[in-house]
């Protein structure tokens, strides 16, 4: 199967573990240049449609494109040269490496020596104010900081769409708010595509265009943010239909 344009597209997943249905009939897409936020509840599938889209679990039925090729049967490492690469919440820094190499480290995986790799690795860390802690060693920055160098690793490796799972976990308000202005100006600086899974609804809400929302396995609402928040399916999802919460959450 192929579809057209740069996008990666996930068409009519479900999957199901000894009878019991973790994802039902979803269908999402990511395009180059867009910045997509996926939330729910918890257990609502979220790690399960990340782990089809990374090639990670194989879906019972439906199919994974990637810039119009059929990837549901690929495994992970060709997914990620193809473009797609999936970032952790744990940010894995290499503690007793400096910053500046810690970065390189994801350019050299595109084949650059390493003198190139620390080049290109600093004009991305003078290009989000970073720049200072190139020469820290990364197990002595602060934790808000690490979070952002691990995303600038990942960007290194030059893919055309990134998955991030829980960017935002244990930042406080001022490093999430650092953090939205680096994701919101990805897209237009190195044209890639991000799907964030995120529970910090000021993240999404600040950084995302559109929100796809999964509830117990299936999508229950999907489009702009402040759409998506009045629709009475998610807040009956979130807060059992509290009136108002929404508006709450889109107005933090």
């Amino acid at each position: 199967m192929t579809t057209t344009g740069e996008c990666i597209r996930a068409e009519d997943i479900s999957v199901s573990f000894q009878g019991v249905h973790a994802l039902t009939d979803v269908t999402i897409s990511l395009a180059k240049g867009e910045i997509l936020g996926l939330i729910g509840p918890n257990g609502a599938g979220k790690t399960t449609l990340i782990n089809v889209l990374t090639g990670y679990q194989k879906p019972t039925t439906g199919h994974v494109m990637i810039d119009g090729s059929d990837v549901t049967r690929t495994a992970p490492p060709r997914r990620a040269r193809l473009g797609l690469v999936r970032t952790f919440q744990a940010v894995r820094l290499f503690d007793n490496l400096s910053v500046l190499d810690n970065v390189a480290l994801g350019a050299c995986t595109r084949g650059m020596g390493i003198r190139r790799a620390r080049a290109e690795s600093m004009r991305m860390l003078t290009a989000n104010d970073l720049d200072r802690y190139a020469y820290s060693l990364a197990g002595a920055i602060p934790f808000g900081v690490g979070q952002r160098v691990g995303l600038l690793r990942a960007l290194a490796t030059g893919p055309r769409y990134l998955l991030l799972d829980e960017p935002a976990a244990g930042l406080n308000d001022v490093e999430t708010d650092t953090l939205i202005e680096t994701l919101r100006s990805i897209p237009l600086a190195y044209g890639v595509g991000i799907l964030v899974v995120e529970h910090d609804m000021k993240l999404i809400v600040g950084a995302c265009e559109r929100i796809h929302v999964l509830d117990q396995g299936s999508t229950i609402a999907e489009g702009e943010p402040e759409r998506v928040w009045a629709d009475p399916k998610v807040r009956e999802a979130y807060y059992g239909g509290a009136e108002g919460a929404g508006a709450d959450v889109v107005g933090g």
